[in-house]
């Protein structure tokens, strides 16, 4: 008896110091409290996308300097920050610039299911002919990004990392 109960504490921790492992692996982001929050929620996106052969750092710093031209030739302030960090731009970061936007995990899941639609409309999804069933996450693992945060800028962060979970 005393085996089985020995054998089954030990079980426990070592699935408890996986669980921690695991987190920490999560959490681990040198760009947390830099350009965002600590992320209060981490998904896992499994994606319907592969990575285009000559998706590189070039081709995801471009899409986002397109992303920061189109929000700042608007009449107004931009409403989000764009832009793409890591050693090889494989991070893409949107941070909110205005209180009170992109605030919850809904608002922040409505404006990427916005950015799903706008994103259905572009050439490279027309081309391919994913505009029906792809999502932005998708166009993004297109483009070799491996996670997208958002953020309010403030005290929520929500952070999506392209791959099944281990």
């Amino acid at each position: 008896m005393r085996t089985i109960c020995q054998t089954l504490l030990v079980a426990l921790a070592l699935v408890a110091g996986l669980f921690a492992a695991n987190a920490e692996a999560q959490t681990n982001d040198r760009h947390a409290g830099y350009y965002y929050p600590k992320p209060q929620s981490i998904e896992f996106y499994e994606p319907r996308a592969k990575i285009l052969p000559d998706s590189n750092k070039r081709r995801r710093i471009g899409f986002t300097v397109q992303l920061a031209e189109q929000t700042l030739k608007r009449p107004y302030a931009p409403e989000l920050a764009i832009f793409a960090k890591g050693a090889d731009a494989e991070k893409l970061i949107i941070v909110s610039m205005r209180e009170g936007y992109a605030d919850t995990l809904f608002r922040a899941r409505a404006l990427l299911a916005q950015l799903t639609a706008v994103s259905r409309g572009t050439p490279l999804m027309q081309n391919l002919g994913v505009a029906d069933s792809f999502t932005f996450f998708d166009l993004l693992v297109l483009m070799g990004f491996e996670q997208m945060t958002i953020s309010d800028g403030h005290e929520f962060a929500h952070q999506v990392k392209f791959e099944a979970p281990q």
